[in-house]
């Protein structure tokens, strides 16, 4: 007697409600870098949204109880230690730990309020691959942002939408989303708040779908903010300009290369 083939059954996809109006399957996981930032984690957990499949907190060498009030409000938390220093070395730490098909990247000075992640996580599944958060599209806000940097900001975004055919609304904001192969396209390598810059310019560079989501960014509610104007705008635009030069030395390339070959199947 032959044995009938019966097809497997796939295993049963697990839908995670979001809102009344959207359920996804993706799983999602949340990025914090955080150091000494005891006092503001309840604020900041309060808001994250019950669906999120993981919160992976990346400590710097907190001397304070970041770590504990982390286990605390989110007993399945994934406590990962820094390596180096600077915000960009903690999201890279993050982002390796991480298991979920879309990452967020939210800062743990209550500043960001969790219940907008729906509307990047919107974004991605509807087709986008980075969703941007901006305080100045349509719909946003800041509480936190001196003239000085207001001006500081625009400076900047109009200088990359410039060069590199974006158009952006804002640069230096750290409240983002993607999905997690977008990691293999913009390959970050910088460890300081210029992190930000370079990931919004290297998606454009890439050809990923970029939607910008309104957001409002509050006032930092404990303690001091380790971020200077003046300094930290200096090195986003050394940024800015060695990915300006990259370009430029990758497009020299390809015409050298082009010539090359033109001159090989002539010959």
């Amino acid at each position: 007697m032959s044995s009938v083939l019966r097809p497997a059954i796939p295993e049963p996809v697990t839908y995670r409600p979001i809102s009344d109006h959207l359920a996804i399957a993706p799983p999602v996981s949340v990025v914090i870098p955080a150091m000494n930032e005891a006092e503001n984690l309840p604020y900041v957990f309060k808001t994250l949204p019950g669906w999120i499949h993981e919160v992976v907190l990346v400590d710097g060498n907190s001397t304070d109880d970041t770590v504990a009030v982390a286990r605390e409000l989110w007993p399945d938390v994934k406590v990962v230690p820094q390596r180096g220093k600077g915000k960009g070395d903690a999201l890279i730490t993050g982002f390796e730990a991480c298991t979920g098909d879309i990452i967020v990247m939210v800062d743990a000075d209550g500043s960001a309020d969790g219940h907008e992640i729906v509307s990047y996580v919107s974004a991605l599944v509807s087709g986008a691959d980075f969703a941007k958060g901006s305080r100045f599209a349509n719909g946003g806000g800041t509480d936190d942002m001196t003239l000085i940097r207001k001006l500081g900001n625009w400076a900047l975004c109009t200088t990359v939408n410039r060069k590199f055919g974006a158009r952006y609304t804002d640069l230096c904001y750290g409240y983002n989303a993607f999905w997690r192969h977008c990691l293999d396209e913009i390959d970050l390598d910088c460890t300081g708040f210029e992190v930000e810059t370079l990931m919004n310019i290297r998606v454009v560079k890439a050809g990923l779908k970029v939607q910008e989501i309104p957001s409002h960014e509050y006032l930092r509610i404990h303690g001091a903010s380790n971020l200077r104007a003046v300094r930290d705008g200096l090195r986003v635009l050394k940024v800015i300009l060695q990915e300006r030069s990259n370009r430029r030395a990758l497009r020299r390339r390809s015409h050298a290369t082009t010539l090359t070959a033109g001159r090989g199947e002539s010959s």
